[in-house]
């Protein structure tokens, strides 16, 4: 066995064989933050928090001053990078291996890429896949420290911020709680892109060049489109392959991404037929910050990029 075999034998082995994730099993009595409770009560903190922080500061500080944080914002960034990273390693490889194992049971009536969008009926939320959501699903709650750092370095409470934070996580637990069908290739799709957003996220605020183009809201369409092409997909497949299991909270789960979808065409409309003034000053605002310089095109270039953060600060 050459050298290079072990460690990739060893990575596929702790991503997706160890007996904690292959023995992995929701529970509302050994899974931390498994219950309904739990769940309301942490989403209501959240908001209370956020809310009580923001009218804080306006009541403490000037208007236009903010709270210094150091490198923190970028150590987050960073984590959630990492993190995102190994969440779409062990989905992918935990996916791989569940189909290997269970491929018997359902091969006659569906096809691997069918089994990632439709589970058969009477899923139950066990295993390595399962696992991994739930990785997923405690994420999404360091995922909220984002809010804060907004509050504190732009004065600014989003509505919007709050809801697809709030969403996300209360999604995340549906995938487990109902073992939801599409939720293998949600959360791959989600984590390649948060891994590349945050990675990003990081790159810019140790100081280092940022694009010039609108690099954040173009990752926020490329995983709009793969999912809504993925809810077609189950959609399909629940009527002509006899049900796919949880459908119900997909059912759900389809209105609140259908709800983010139009809320991010309306604002990819703004960008590009948006007034010129409007444009102008969201530039003077960001003068500090310019990703390019030279000609109108370039200028143009750097407005779109400074108002997809804009975006992605109201969204994530």
């Amino acid at each position: 066995m050459s050298p290079g075999i072990i460690p990739i034998n060893d990575f596929t082995y702790w991503l997706s064989e160890h007996p904690s994730i292959v023995g992995f099993r929701w529970s509302h009595t050994h899974s931390w933050g498994s219950t309904w409770s739990f769940l309301f009560s942490s989403i209501a903190f959240y908001l209370a928090f956020s809310t009580a922080l923001h009218l804080f500061l306006t009541l403490l500080l000037r208007p236009g001053r903010s709270v210094p944080l150091g490198p923190i914002p970028a150590i987050h960034s960073l984590s959630m990078a990492l993190i995102s990273t190994l969440i779409s390693a062990g989905i992918l490889l935990s996916s791989l291996a569940e189909i290997r194992d269970t491929r018997w049971f359902w091969r006659r009536s569906k096809t691997p890429f069918q089994w990632l969008l439709c589970f058969p009926l009477g899923t139950r939320p066990s295993g390595r896949v399962f696992f991994w959501s739930y990785i997923y699903y405690l994420s999404r709650f360091f995922h909220m420290f984002r809010t804060i750092f907004t509050i504190l370095l732009r004065r600014r409470l989003s509505f919007f911020q709050l809801f697809n934070h709030s969403i996300s996580t209360f999604m995340s637990f549906l995938w487990l709680e109902f073992s939801q069908s599409f939720q293998v290739l949600a959360i791959l799709s989600t984590s390649v892109v948060y891994a590349v957003v945050y990675g990003y996220r990081f790159w810019t605020a140790i100081g280092l060049r940022r694009a010039c183009f609108p690099f954040v809201v173009n990752c926020q369409f490329v995983l709009l489109g793969c999912n809504l092409a993925c809810h077609v997909g189950v959609l399909l497949l629940h009527f002509m392959k006899g049900g796919c299991n949880g459908i119900g909270a997909w059912s759900f789960n389809s209105v609140l991404n259908g709800a983010i979808l139009l809320l991010f065409l309306n604002f990819y409309l703004k960008i590009h037929l948006g007034d010129t003034e409007d444009s102008v000053k969201i530039i003077k605002h960001h003068h500090h910050q310019p990703a390019c310089s030279g000609n109108l095109k370039n200028q143009s270039l750097g407005r779109r990029m400074s108002e997809s953060d804009n975006f992605k600060e109201k969204f994530h």
